[in-house]
């Protein structure tokens, strides 16, 4: 296995390869509909090996109640192919998803995860999910894996820092 690889934003031609790879850990990850990433995969990126899609990662703008005061990003969707895991692609397609969220200067960065250790070593650090209740809510509503989002193993976790808009 060739573990060189680059990241790259993803296009329309990379919507299969995005779906199948999330579908690929349902238990870990949220499934996506093939229109849902279609409308969204200006928020994408791919990691690329010798013309295969084997890592993604994506953003989101979570909904603001009036003025946008304190608007918060979730990164989402982060998978690499299992073959392909420990060579540091899960870093590198989560360090450039920061680095385009930074541009938008958010109050927050935020993850829902089952792997909090990984993030950890990024600089996120966990928070108390009732403080984004009001960001999470659509994300849970449409969850069928868990009675509420306080019965939900995942870990809600902030980027260290955040809190106050990046400069």
């Amino acid at each position: 296995m060739d573990s060189s690889y680059q990241i790259r934003a993803a296009g329309f031609h990379d919507v299969e390869a995005i779906f199948a790879l999330i579908k690929s850990f349902p238990d870990e990850l949220v499934a996506r509909a093939l229109p849902d990433l279609v409308q969204n995969i200006d928020r994408f990126v791919v990691a690329e090996s010798n013309g295969e899609v084997i890592g993604t990662a994506a953003w989101a703008i979570l909904p603001e109640i009036g003025k946008a005061r304190q608007p918060t990003v979730e990164i989402k969707s982060v998978a690499v192919r299992r073959d392909f895991q420990g060579h540091g692609i899960g870093r590198a397609l989560v360090e450039r998803v920061i680095d385009r969220v930074r541009e938008l200067k958010p109050a927050q960065i935020l993850v829902l995860t089952f792997r909090p250790e990984f993030f950890a070593r990024l600089g996120f650090v966990k928070v108390p999910k009732e403080t984004l209740m009001h960001k999470l809510y659509i994300g849970c509503l449409n969850c069928t894996k868990y009675d509420s989002p306080f019965t939900c193993p995942e870990v809600a976790m902030a980027l260290s820092g955040t809190g106050t808009t990046f400069s």
